[in-house]
Parts: structure tokens; sequence; C-alpha cells
């Protein structure tokens, strides 16, 4: 354990193990304090979860505790993706998550936990709710949207990419994200389930029978979606979409912009580095109570 003598916040690293054996550290961060309420955080698609530090940090001075998820062959997670090891979203909802999710409860045994995401984490954390709507007492998305390719502008082009996506992932034996600039470097089968949202506009994941449509619309938790306003990768169309899925969940909606961002770019992940006001919007909905804010903000008809 590490503390910043600044703003006295202990930052720790726990060990996690998923049933397969996979192992990562889940980083935890939060104030001397017992917290009452966890965030418990998603990150994008080949982003590591300690470039969330930051805003983990801003939470954590704020009350609200924060664990940052490690996904599967990416930062420390033991395993890399390549011919011989693949997985798909299943072994990320089945796996990778229970077990990152009780660690963190094992630390905090008495809060209240939210989930929240970035982009793909978003997403994700909407499916895992879906699938234990009581794990959770609500939904935090920042940058966040379906990656449907008719919700996109120029989304022809980005239809294009979900078909050559799988087909690139199995002639390298995984989608090389970071040498063709998109996400990390990706297992088979997480390329292809992404892929198949991409094309379709629905969430499936091989080897799960589970029926995503019907889940998410079942959903009743309150959900907090941060959009970026130039965010080409998350426009207001694909949150739209997302959200769409989830008709009886209270929802706010904001746009941030520059300005709110201390000049960084309202974009994707120029956010990241002034993580401040996001951080200021999720505190304050994560003090609102459930009760009251789904009363204050129905879901839209």
């Amino acid at each position: 354990m590490t503390v910043d003598p600044a703003a006295d916040l202990r930052v720790e690293a726990a060990s996690v193990a998923a049933a397969d054996g996979a192992r990562s550290e889940l980083l935890l961060l939060s104030s001397p304090a017992p917290p009452r309420r966890v965030l418990y955080w998603l990150p994008a698609m080949g982003v590591p979860a300690k470039h969330y530090l930051a805003l983990g940090q801003a939470l954590a001075s704020r009350g609200v505790a924060v664990a940052l998820h490690e996904w599967r062959g990416i930062g420390s997670s033991d395993r890399r993706a390549g011919r011989g090891c693949d997985w798909g979203y299943r072994a990320l909802l089945e796996l990778d998550l229970p077990a990152g999710l009780a660690a963190a409860r094992g630390r905090w045994p008495q809060a209240e936990f939210r989930l929240g995401g970035h982009s793909l984490g978003g997403q994700l954390a909407c499916l895992y709710a879906s699938l234990h709507p009581a794990a959770c007492v609500g939904l935090a998305l920042v940058a966040s949207g379906a990656p449907y390719w008719r919700r996109f502008r120029h989304g022809w082009a980005i239809g294009i990419a979900y078909a050559l996506a799988p087909a690139l992932a199995a002639l390298c034996g995984h989608l090389p994200g970071r040498r063709i600039g998109f996400g990390g470097n990706e297992a088979r089968g997480v390329a292809a389930d992404w892929a198949r949202s991409g094309r379709t506009g629905r969430y499936a994941a091989v080897g799960m029978a589970a029926d995503f449509g019907a889940r998410l619309a079942a959903l009743r938790l309150p959900v907090l979606a941060l959009r970026l306003r130039d965010d080409w990768l998350g426009p207001q169309a694909s949150l739209d979409w997302l959200l769409g899925t989830m008709p009886h969940a209270p929802r706010r909606v904001e746009t941030l912009a520059p300005p709110a961002l201390e000049g960084q770019p309202a974009d994707h992940f120029g956010w990241m580095k002034a993580p401040g006001a996001i951080a200021d919007r999720i505190a304050e909905w994560c003090g609102t109570p459930d009760t009251a804010f789904a009363a204050s903000h129905p879901a839209a008809s």
C-alpha cells in the first residue's frame, strides 16, 4: 500500500485470480476513512488500468473509493493474446469481473458499489449489470456508447472495419490494435464479439446463452452518462443507442466541453488528463439517494 501525502489517499494493488487461473492486479484508491461508496471502473479497450489513476485519485479525494479493473491481456494481466491464448466477452464477464469485484468487496465490505466504465468498459459494465442487477446500485458511463455502425458519421467505413477486424485477428493470431492504432493487442474472441455488436447493433457473446437484449431492457438501475462534445468515437447517436437498450433505466446525460476540462480536448481520451469535472459529476451523482434520483430523472419514453 502507498499513501499520497499531498491528498492523504491510499493506493493499493490487490492480486486477483480468475477461476481459470488468469491473474492481474486490481488498483484500489480511497481516503483513510472507510468508504461508503465505491466505483468499480472498467477501462476502454486496450487501455491499462494505471492510466485511470488520475480519475481514481480525483474521486477518492471527493469521498468515492475506486477500484480500477485490469482487462485480460492488458497491463498487469499475466495473459497475452495470441494463437495459443484466446478469449472473448464470456471470459471477461464470467471469470474476470466476478473475481475483481469479489476482491474489491472483500476490501470494502460495507460500501455500496456502482459500476462504471470508459468506452467499451461502459458497455461491458451495462452487460454485467444486466446479468447481475443486484451487484451494483448504478452505472456511470464516460465517453461510451454502442459501436453500431449506423450511429456514426461515415458509418460505412466503420462497418467495413468491423467486417475486416475478425479476419485480421484470425490472420495474426490476435487483433494488432497497437499496430493499427486502435485499442491494444486484443484476443480473437474479443475482436469477434466486439465486431458483431458493431455490425448488428445487438450484444451477444460466444459461449453465453444470455439474451442481452431482454436483460438490458429489464434493467432499472440509475445511469449517469457523460459524453465529450468532440468525441467522434462516442457521438450522441451512439450513446442514444446504448441508452435505448435500457428503456426503463433512469438516466442523467451531460455533455462536457473543453472549458470544463481545463482546456483539454473534449474527445475520447483528452478528459483523462484533466478528470476533475468528470469526478465532480460522478461524486455528486453517487451522493444522490437512488430513490430521489429515480424520481427526478425518469427514463425517456
